[in-house]
């Protein structure tokens, strides 16, 4: 297995600015890359954080990712806006975007946001705890443009992204519900994360070039390449494609299909439709004494083995804590991967050494 770093994420963030700073982005669009990947990272969703660079690098220089990009409002009627990423950063793209149906939202009482041409948009749920921070409800329909990873249920070979649904529910005093899952059984970093760690992954998320059920994360990095499978049998499944639909096509960008296949596995562009909801539009005086008599009933279940019962969001937020206290880890091979894309993107080996000088290694 893989010797394991420990980077405090005030030293991590400073290393991604300056990773990006060099490679060109501009200080606003250098700091919404590092502040999203960090905090994936802090949440403990490796698969969506600063391990992305070596990919986002390779993108850049194969001329997929375009950096200092803005998203371009290409409809706008009111409650209903359709963005344009031109495919720039999605950490830009999708921020400026939640901005914009946020205003909406406090304006009309609801918004309907399309992001479509966005390089990787990474963890949504990111983009979810953007609109609760505002103080709203807002779900989240995403698809990954031509860059198929997922056997549809039933099929033996990949057809379609990770698609990822997302919803939030603002609490009063305490941290959002927060629902943020890929629709296949693993995300695919986790592969990544696995492949370079040097370990396998759970029964039941993997099949070969074959068809053939497998741990090996490597039927996901290297050919012949395998699939991941749907969460669930079909109801994943099912899920993944009005993913598909309602991100891809409904946002005004594309869907999987023959004609947008990418040819590169790091040319990552996701479209993603999100509505915004002000709850207090509705009718519901009560709503969050609800929301906190169920969570409180639900709690009050005798457990069933030595793990507490969480609502969605509280394993992030657990992860939080601790990685604020304990830095974040990263294994080796990921650490000397974004080492080696810092270089590429013009950083000087003594100021690489010296914030590697900054990690500590277990």
């Amino acid at each position: 297995m893989s010797a394991l770093y420990r980077i405090d994420s005030v030293h991590l963030h400073q290393f991604v600015q300056a990773i990006w700073r060099h490679a060109g982005s501009t200080a606003d669009e250098a700091r919404l890359v590092a502040d999203h990947l960090v905090a994936a990272n802090l949440a403990g969703h490796d698969s969506h954080g600063v391990g992305m660079i070596p990919s986002y690098m390779t993108s850049l220089a194969q001329g997929h990712l375009q950096l200092n990009q803005r998203p371009e409002i290409v409809k706008d009627v009111g409650a209903v806006l359709t963005l344009n990423a031109r495919n720039g950063f999605g950490q830009v793209a999708a921020y400026e975007a939640m901005e914009h149906g946020i205003t909406r939202a406090r304006n009309f009482g609801i918004a309907a946001v399309g992001l479509h041409h966005s390089h990787h948009i990474g963890r949504i749920g990111h983009w979810a705890e953007q609109c609760a921070q505002a103080g709203f409800v807002s779900f989240h329909f995403v698809n990954v443009e031509g860059d198929p990873m997922v056997a549809p249920f039933g099929g033996s070979d990949r057809r379609f992204g990770t698609n990822p649904f997302c919803a939030i529910f603002p609490r009063h005093g305490h941290k959002p519900l927060l629902l943020d899952f890929a629709t296949s059984g693993i995300a695919f970093g986790k592969t990544r994360v696995a492949w370079n760690k040097g370990v396998e992954v759970t029964p039941g998320y993997l099949i070969d070039h074959q068809g053939n059920a497998t741990t090996d994360p490597g039927v996901m990095q290297q050919p012949p390449y395998g699939s991941l499978l749907p969460f669930g049998l079909h109801k994943g499944y099912a899920l993944a494609t009005m993913c598909e639909i309602l991100g891809g096509a409904l946002s005004g960008g594309r869907t999987t299909h023959q004609a947008t296949l990418q040819t590169s596995a790091d040319a990552i562009f996701n479209c993603m439709t999100t509505i915004i909801v002000n709850p207090h539009a509705f009718d519901a005086p009560a709503m969050h004494q609800e929301a906190e008599a169920f969570i409180d009933w639900v709690k009050q279940s005798p457990q069933s083995g030595d793990e507490p019962i969480q609502v969605p969001g509280e394993w992030e937020e657990a992860n939080r804590r601790a990685r604020q206290e304990q830095g974040i880890p990263l294994d080796a091979n990921s650490w000397q991967q974004i080492c080696h894309a810092a270089l590429q993107a013009g950083m000087s080996a003594d100021e690489l050494d010296a914030f590697r000088a900054q990690t500590s290694s277990s």
